[in-house]
C-alpha cells in the first residue's frame, strides 16, 4: 500500500520551450525594491563611462580636421592646442574609468546582496511547505535552485544585465553622434545592424528552450547523486555499483545533451556578430573613402576616422549584447525554477485554538506567562472571550479516511481513542497505514474524511505548530545534526538547560555512551552522527523526544535499529519515558508492546484486530499468527 515515499518524485519543472519573462520581471522587481538608489547611481555612472567612450570616439573628428590636418598644411610646430585637447580628452577618460570601476563595485554588492535575499526567501519558504512538496520534489533538485540556480542569477545581475544596459545606452549615443556626423556611413552601419540582430533573434529563440532544459536535467542529476551518496552502504552491500553507475550514465548523458543543444546555438552567436561586424566597418571604410575622394557627403579624413570608431562602437556593445544574451537566458531558466518554488503553495493552517502554559487561580486554569509544568488549549469564544482547556493527551479517530492521492485510499474507516496515559500499539505488514495514522495526528495531511480530536477538539482548529509541539516523535531513522551531542538534544526544546539535556539522557540510557566520548556533550558529530552506532544515534533520538517532556509520544519503530542488548537497556528509560503520557507505538519487535493498553492490527489500511495482548493471542487471528511467527511482519 502506498505512502508519503511511494509518490512519484519529479524534478522541478522545465516549463514550456518558449521562455517566459515573468520570472526576470519579479526579479528586477525585488531587487528595484531593495537597492533602488544604489541602482539610480549606477546608472548615472553606467551613462557617463558610455558618454566618455563616445565622446573619445566623436574628439577623433575635431583632433584631425581643427588640429593636426591644419598645423600638418601650416608647418607650425605649436603643439600647444592640439595638447590641451588631448589632455581635455585624457580627463573625460579617466573619470570614465573611474565610473566603470565604482559601479562594477557597487554591482557585485548588489548580486551578492540579492542572491542573499533570494536564499533567505527560499529557504523561509521551504519551512512553510507541507511534507508532500517533498515527498514529490526530488531533494537534489530541490538542492540545484539553491546552487546552480541562484549561481546564474549572480552571474546575470553582476555581469549580464549592467553590461547590457551599458551597451544599449553606448548604442543610443553612437546612433545619435554618427547620424549627426554623417548619415549615409550611419545608414549602412545601421543595415549591417539590422541584419545581425534578426539573426542573433533567431538563434535566441532557438537556445531558450535548451537552456531550461539543462537546469532540468542538472537537477536531476544532482537529485541523483545526492540518493546514492545517501545509499552508499546499500549499494556496495547488494554490489549495485555498475548499475548505478549504468543509471548515472544515462542521466549524465541527457544532461550532456542538453547542454551541447544549448551552447552549440549560444557559441554561433558571437563569432555571427563579430564577423557581421567586421564586414561592416570595412564597408564604412570604402565608403567613406569612396565619398571623400569624390568630394561626396562633405566627406572628410578626420570624420572617417570618427565614424569607422564609431562604427566599432556601435558594433561592439552588440557583439557584447549577444555575449550576454546567453547568461540572460540561463538566468531566466534559473529564475522560472526559483519561483517555482516560492510559488509553490505553504502548509494552510487554520487553527485558531494554542497552547499556553498555565496555572490554576480558584480553581480555574488561566494563563501564565512563566512556566508551571502545566499547559491548557487556549480556545476562543464568542464576545471575545477564551476556554481553557487542560492538555492531557486525549486522541479519537472518528471515522477516519484517507489517501496521499484522491484516487487511493489508504486508511479506510479509521476508528480508535486513545485516553490519557494509554499506550496505544499499531502492528501490522509494511504498508498497512501505521506511519499514516501517526501522520494524521501530527497534521502532515489532511483527512478526507471523519475527524481526529484531541482533548476534544477537533485538530484542525488547532494551529500546527501547537499541535505538534505537544507531540513528542521518535523515528527508525534518526536524523541527527551538525553540533554538539547537546546541541542535538536541545533541539526538542531549544530553551532547555544543559541540566535538563542531561536528564534526558539520563531517562534514555544515552548519559553512559555520551560521557564516553572523547568530550562528551560537547563532542561535535558531522554528517547525521555517521561516527556514532545506529543504537547510540537511536538513544539521543529518544533523548531529543525526552527533553520536550510531550504528553503524547509517537515511537515509529524506535527499537527497530537497536541491537537486543542495547534494547532491554533502551526499554527501561522508555517505560520511564512513557508514564503519564499518551503512547502511539508503531512496533516491528511485538516484544516491546505487549504491555500495551490497546493493540490494533492493520491490513490494507483497516483495523481488522483490536484489543490487549492477552485478549488476542487467545482470539488466535492475524495477532496470534504475528506474535508465534506464522505470518511475516514484512
Amino acid at each position: 500500500m502506498p505512502g508519503p515515499n511511494s509518490m512519484p518524485k519529479g524534478p522541478m519543472p522545465a516549463g514550456k520551450p518558449k521562455l517566459n519573462p515573468e520570472g526576470l520581471s519579479r526579479l528586477f522587481k525585488m531587487i528595484w525594491n531593495d537597492y533602488r538608489w544604489s541602482i539610480l547611481i549606477i546608472a548615472f555612472l553606467i551613462c557617463f563611462s558610455a558618454f566618455a567612450n563616445v565622446y573619445g570616439n566623436t574628439f577623433q573628428q575635431s583632433l584631425i580636421d581643427d588640429y593636426i590636418s591644419p598645423m600638418l598644411q601650416s608647418g607650425s610646430k605649436d603643439f600647444t592646442p592640439l595638447l590641451h585637447a588631448i589632455a581635455q580628452l585624457a580627463m573625460i577618460y579617466l573619470l570614465g574609468i573611474v565610473s566603470t570601476y565604482t559601479w562594477n563595485r557597487m554591482m557585485v554588492r548588489i548580486s551578492l546582496g540579492t542572491l542573499n535575499n533570494v536564499r533567505e526567501r527560499l529557504f523561509a519558504h521551504m519551512e512553510s511547505l507541507p511534507i508532500k512538496y517533498f515527498d514529490t520534489h526530488a531533494h537534489g533538485d530541490i538542492m540545484s535552485v539553491y546552487t546552480n540556480d541562484t549561481d546564474t542569477l549572480r552571474q546575470m545581475i553582476s555581469q549580464s544585465i549592467p553590461q547590457v544596459f551599458s551597451s544599449l545606452v553606448s548604442i543610443i549615443m553612437v546612433v545619435v553622434a554618427m547620424v549627426s556626423m554623417s548619415w549615409v556611413l550611419a545608414a549602412i552601419t545601421f543595415l549591417f545592424a539590422f541584419c545581425m540582430l534578426m539573426i542573433a533573434r533567431t538563434i535566441t529563440h532557438s537556445s531558450g528552450r535548451y537552456f531550461r532544459e539543462q537546469q532540468s536535467q542538472l537537477g536531476k542529476v544532482n537529485g541523483y547523486i545526492e540518493e546514492m551518496i545517501e545509499g552508499t552502504r546499500v549499494i556496495k552491500v547488494f554490489n549495485h555499483e555498475s548499475a548505478v553507475e549504468e543509471a548515472f550514465s544515462v542521466l549524465n548523458e541527457n544532461l550532456f545533451q542538453a547542454s551541447s543543444k544549448a551552447n552549440i546555438y549560444a557559441n554561433i552567436l558571437m563569432p555571427v556578430c563579430m564577423n557581421f561586424g567586421y564586414i561592416s566597418y570595412v564597408v564604412c571604410a570604402l565608403a567613406g573613402a569612396y565619398f571623400t575622394i569624390h568630394g561626396m557627403f562633405g566627406m572628410t579624413i578626420g570624420t572617417i576616422s570618427a565614424m569607422l570608431s564609431l562604427n566599432k562602437a556601435f558594433n561592439n556593445p552588440i557583439t557584447q549584447i549577444s555575449q550576454q544574451i546567453n547568461a540572460v537566458v540561463m538566468a531566466q531558466a534559473g529564475a522560472a525554477r526559483i519561483f517555482a518554488l516560492l510559488d509553490a503553495p505553504s502548509e494552510t493552517d487554520q487553527g485558531i485554538v494554542t497552547l499556553v502554559r498555565a496555572k490554576q487561580v480558584d480553581g480555574q486554569w488561566v494563563e501564565s506567562k512563566e512556566y508551571t509544568g502545566h499547559w491548557c488549549w487556549k480556545h476562543p469564544r464568542a464576545e471575545g472571550k477564551f476556554q481553557m482547556v487542560p492538555l492531557r493527551g486525549d486522541v479519537v479517530f472518528d471515522d477516519v479516511t484517507f489517501g496521499y492521492v484522491p484516487e487511493k485510499t489508504v486508511l479506510h474507516d479509521i476508528n480508535l481513542y486513545a485516553h490519557a496515559g494509554q499506550k496505544i500499539a499499531l502492528v501490522g505488514a509494511t504498508g498497512a497505514g501505521k506511519t499514516t495514522i501517526t501522520n494524521l495526528v501530527n497534521r502532515f495531511y489532511d483527512i478526507n474524511k471523519g475527524s481526529i480530536t484531541y482533548d476534544g477538539i477537533n485538530i484542525d482548529l488547532i494551529k500546527k505548530p501547537d499541535l505538534r509541539r505537544s507531540l513528542g516523535v521518535v523515528l527508525q531513522d534518526t536524523q541527527l545534526f551538525s553540533g554538539t551531542i547537546m546541541d542535538n538534544i536541545r533541539f526538542g526544546k531549544l530553551e532547555a538547560t544543559d541540566e535538563e539535556c542531561i536528564a534526558a539522557a539520563k531517562l534514555a540510557r544515552a548519559d553512559s555512551f555520551i560521557n564516553h566520548l572523547e568530550n562528551g556533550y560537547n563532542t561535535y558529530i558531522h554528517a547525521n552522527g555517521e561516527s556514532l552506532s545506529q543504537g547510540q544515534r537511536q538513544l539521543l533520538a529518544i533523548a531529543r523526544a525526552a527533553v520536550a517532556n510531550p504528553p503524547v509520544l509517537i515511537l515509529d519503530e524506535a527499537t527497530s535499529s537497536i541491537d537486543t542488548r542495547t534494547e532491554r537497556l533502551v526499554q527501561e528509560g522508555m517505560d520511564e519515558l512513557m508514564k503519564g503520557r499518551t503512547v502511539f507505538v508503531i512496533a516491528h519487535r511485538l516484544s516491546t508492546i505487549m504491555n500495551s493498553d490497546a493493540i490494533m492490527v492493520l491490513d490494507q489500511g483497516r483495523i481488522i484486530e483490536r484489543g490487549d495482548h492477552d485478549s488476542l493471542i487467545k482470539k488466535k487471528g492475524v495477532y496470534y499468527q504475528l506474535y508465534t511467527g506464522a505470518l511475516e511482519m514484512d
